[in-house]
């Protein structure tokens, strides 16, 4: 089964390889969409990838951090790699993508909670 990943932090990917932690995870596409020219969120999106890459140990796991403002980078990654299944996590900056995702009605979608760590 293929999954793909959408996430924006650590604490998202951390909450996901929690949930896909009693799953049979083989193949694993991990996409971090980020703002362009934001350093900041390149870097977490970055840290995110590296946590993925450390918790799925035993899956074929790709990471791919994306620099695009479009709100659409999962779709346009989904359309490519049509993943069996689409996991983001529940954070703000992410809703601009779940959106897009469960507006295209092509994948089933399964949004994770991530802790509120404030």
């Amino acid at each position: 089964m293929h999954r793909l990943v959408g996430t924006d932090s650590v604490h998202a990917t951390a909450a996901i390889c929690d949930y896909l932690e009693d799953e049979l995870v083989d193949d694993v596409t991990i996409v971090a969409p980020v703002e362009p020219g934001d350093e900041t969120a390149r870097r977490d999106g970055q840290e995110a990838l590296n946590v993925a890459s450390v918790r799925l140990v035993g899956a074929d796991v790709e990471t791919e951090l994306r620099e695009d403002g479009s709100g659409s980078v999962l779709c346009e990654v989904a359309a490519t790699i049509e993943p069996d299944e689409v996991i983001v996590g529940s954070s703000d900056v992410l809703e601009p993508e779940r959106r897009a995702l469960l507006e295209a009605e092509r994948w089933p979608v399964v949004v994770v909670p991530v802790p509120d760590l404030e």
